[in-house]
């Protein structure tokens, strides 16, 4: 999956939700953790559309309540599967070297990685910001960042960030979680961010302040 543009992505626990996602997005966010049967789902898949697979644990917002060992084990497997093009990794994970496996198995199968960091509470200044975000880019392909705004004050600082490490060459993707964060998801790409996620209907959102996918690829599109 390459993300020298913007990809939008469609969030999904489900990939019979394809064929509905191929109008607007650019490929599918398959959640695992959210799935009953994930890697009978991926081995089942017969879609279009490229495959960024995220098994997100209870600790950073997801589902997968196991072993890390355990969910790495399926993400790993996950990268075996030729649609599979880029897999999520949180930055504690990378950063703690539990996640060494998956990230040598990724690389043996040219599947990109996205490291990404969670703050489900607030927004962190824009120096913390910007060390989540290098630090994250220097693990992975993608760095990914999602702060939780309660104010449009707050957002200006992650746009800031945004910007900032996409002019000095940083691959990056932020967004705001939050009523008064959701613009950004919108917005961001202008400053630089590379991926954007939204579910098929609206009802499946998989974070706060996600638009749905018809709406966030219309607003992107008239904001280029």
């Amino acid at each position: 999956m390459d993300f020298d543009a913007f990809t939008l992505l469609a969030s999904t626990a489900d990939l019979a939700d394809e064929p509905a996602a191929r109008e607007h997005a650019d490929g599918l966010e398959f959640r695992m953790d959210l799935a009953d049967e994930p890697l009978e789902a991926l081995a089942g898949y017969d879609g279009e559309l490229p495959i960024l697979a995220t098994n997100r644990p209870t600790w950073e917002g997801g589902e997968f309540e196991g072993d890390d060992a355990d969910r790495f084990d399926e993400l790993a497997a996950a990268t075996e599967v030729e649609a599979v093009r880029a897999i999520d990794v949180e930055l504690e994970s990378l950063r703690a070297g539990d996640a060494d496996v998956v990230l040598e198995t990724a690389r043996d199968h040219d599947v990109a990685v996205v490291a990404s960091a969670h703050d489900f509470e607030g927004t962190p200044d824009e120096i913390e910001m910007l060390e989540t975000l290098s630090d994250a880019c220097s693990y992975a392909d993608v760095g990914k960042l999602a702060v939780t705004a309660h104010s449009r004050e707050e957002t200006l600082g992650l746009l800031a960030v945004t910007h900032r490490l996409t002019a000095d060459g940083k691959t990056v993707a932020t967004m705001a979680m939050g009523k008064a964060g959701s613009h950004t998801r919108a917005v961001a790409p202008v400053y630089g961010s590379k991926i954007g996620y939204a579910p098929v209907d609206p009802a499946d959102a998989t974070a706060p302040g996600q638009y749905d996918l018809e709406t966030l690829s219309r607003l992107v599109a008239q904001l280029e």
